[in-house]
């Protein structure tokens, strides 16, 4: 079932594309599958630079901030270090940096991870449930980077959520339910 919704994104547009459904319908399956099954898609290539994070960041409880976007910065070629130090201020994380993650919130968890998701410049982005624990000021950060990033020419940000954002102009809309 997954390899069917996986053909359904391809080909990937440029700019915004949701996957939408409810508990268990495989949002993050297939955010999963996309970036490290990419090559197993009937023979499709695709892009050559697809980057997925569990937003949570379990297991890495006793790493800090600096670590997360150091592992990013390592596999991501075209990492955006002005962006990167804009998203930590616009994101109010300057005060946890030093902090091991498990003395952050599931907030402020999430919050280092979306910055080095959009900064780190991937062709492919995913981003599973990016307002989630989230705080109003910060929803609207990743939502005006999103917003801008809709028209990116050739960049794709796959996000998967129960609905898709109505602030945001979707390239494509897949429901999964």
């Amino acid at each position: 079932m997954t390899s069917d919704r996986l053909n359904q994104l391809h080909p990937l547009p440029p700019g915004l594309v949701a996957v939408t459904g409810g508990e268990c319908t495989g949002k993050t399956s297939l955010l999963r599958r996309l970036s490290g099954d990419r090559a197993r898609l009937s023979g499709e290539e695709i892009a050559p630079n697809v980057q997925w994070l569990d937003l949570a960041l379990l297991g890495r409880d006793d790493e800090l901030p600096e670590h997360v976007w150091e592992s990013l910065h390592e596999v991501s070629p075209q990492w955006d270090a002005e962006l990167h130090n804009d998203l930590i201020e616009a994101l109010s994380l300057e005060q946890h940096l030093g902090k091991k993650l498990y003395m952050l919130s599931a907030g402020s968890r999430r919050k280092v991870a979306l910055v080095g998701l959009l900064a780190c410049g991937a062709a492919v982005t995913c981003l599973d449930q990016p307002y989630s624990a989230l705080d109003r000021a910060s929803i609207e950060v990743v939502r005006d980077f999103l917003r801008e990033a809709a028209g990116h020419p050739i960049r794709t940000w796959v996000i998967a959520d129960y609905e898709a954002d109505p602030h945001l102009p979707w390239s494509r809309v897949l429901s999964l339910d």
